[in-house]
């Protein structure tokens, strides 16, 4: 069976797909598996030893202009997908998605699993449409869209999977020679999120990492999002970082805001806090680990949702801001990371 499973999201929704590619393999070892991606996320799945091959698509507006090349070149990947003829395509999420649904369809596999309200809408291709889920947290929604193929959704979902390329470890290496780190002798504290409630404020990172070098020996890296608040497209918190670093010691520094470079400096740390987003999911599954950061949960943003997955994930919740929550809540989640880390 080959399978051709559409993923158009962001780095965190790809990462919480790879227990799909996974279970597939459990459960069907002859299946080959194709994952159709965008130039921004099918990082994630490069090298995955569950998939077979990774198509990437370019996207074609890219800060709100039109790319005619890169439309140009999804027509042509579009008529080598069907060449493929696909058994099954699977426009993979949690919820419904019409432009992942209609670039699924676009493949013209044999099959189509969706989820959709209304499959009406898509129409005869759309030939295993399934009810959105209410409830329940990424990875399971994404399972449960194998069931068409009978395939369960496993009680041990497989873990996120994800291998920090050599190149990216050996670029954070560098970064943290240049800085005087040493390798799981700090701490990465996020500031990225879109949304300001999410972001711990300066005055709780600068304690937050004055006691971790107090107690614990440890440096704090800094990730932030370049640009300014205003940012329609994606907000940065730029300003805020230079500001905290302007007041700060030396053992905390800003990191660089290459992706390579801030992945592999994660993949290194002791442990990371980080703000819900891409970056939180990745450090779930580093040897560290993760307290990810979440504030005014709802239905789209509620950790039961997207919270980190694996035994060295963790979670802290503020009703309103992550500028409201309390030093030693911070350090009860952060210590069993510690720990673990140092033991």
């Amino acid at each position: 069976m080959k399978l051709l499973v559409v993923k158009r999201d962001k780095i965190g929704d790809l990462l919480l797909a790879t227990p799909l590619f996974a279970q597939l393999r459990r459960a069907l070892p002859d299946a080959r598996v194709h994952v159709l991606a965008n130039d921004y996320n099918a990082w994630v799945v490069a090298g995955n030893p569950d998939v077979e091959r990774v198509w990437t698509y370019p996207r074609t507006r890219h800060a709100g202009r039109l790319r005619v090349g890169a439309a140009l070149a999804q027509a042509a990947q579009l008529f080598a997908l069907r060449r493929e003829r696909f058994d099954v395509a699977i426009a993979a999420g949690g919820e419904e998605s019409p432009r992942a649904v209609r670039r699924a369809l676009a493949a013209r596999a044999a099959r189509t699993i969706a989820y959709a309200a209304d499959p009406a809408r898509y129409g005869r291709g759309l030939t295993d449409a399934q009810v959105p889920p209410a409830t329940g947290h990424e990875v399971g929604r994404v399972l449960a869209q194998l069931a068409p193929l009978g395939v369960d959704v496993p009680a041990d979902w497989p873990l996120p999977r994800f291998a920090v390329p050599a190149a990216w470890r050996a670029a954070a290496a560098t970064w943290l020679g240049g800085a005087g780190f040493l390798p799981a002798r700090f701490v990465v504290i996020g500031l990225g999120a879109r949304e300001e409630e999410k972001r711990p404020s300066n005055a709780q990172v600068l304690r937050w990492a004055e006691r971790l070098h107090r107690d614990w020996g440890l440096a704090t890296a800094l990730q932030y999002t370049p640009g300014g608040a205003a940012n329609p497209e994606y907000p940065g918190s730029e300003a805020q970082a230079r500001s905290l670093a302007a007041a700060a010691p030396a053992w905390i520094r800003l990191l660089p805001t290459e992706l390579p470079v801030v992945v592999g400096v994660i993949a290194a740390a002791r442990t990371s806090v980080l703000p819900d987003g891409g970056l939180m999911h990745l450090a779930a599954v580093a040897a560290g680990g993760v307290v990810g950061l979440f504030a005014r949960p709802g239905p789209l943003a509620a950790p039961e949702r997207w919270g980190p997955v694996g035994p060295r994930a963790g979670v802290l919740v503020a009703p309103r801001a992550v500028a409201e929550l309390d030093d030693d809540a911070v350090f009860a989640a952060l210590l069993p990371r510690l720990a673990a880390a140092g033991a």
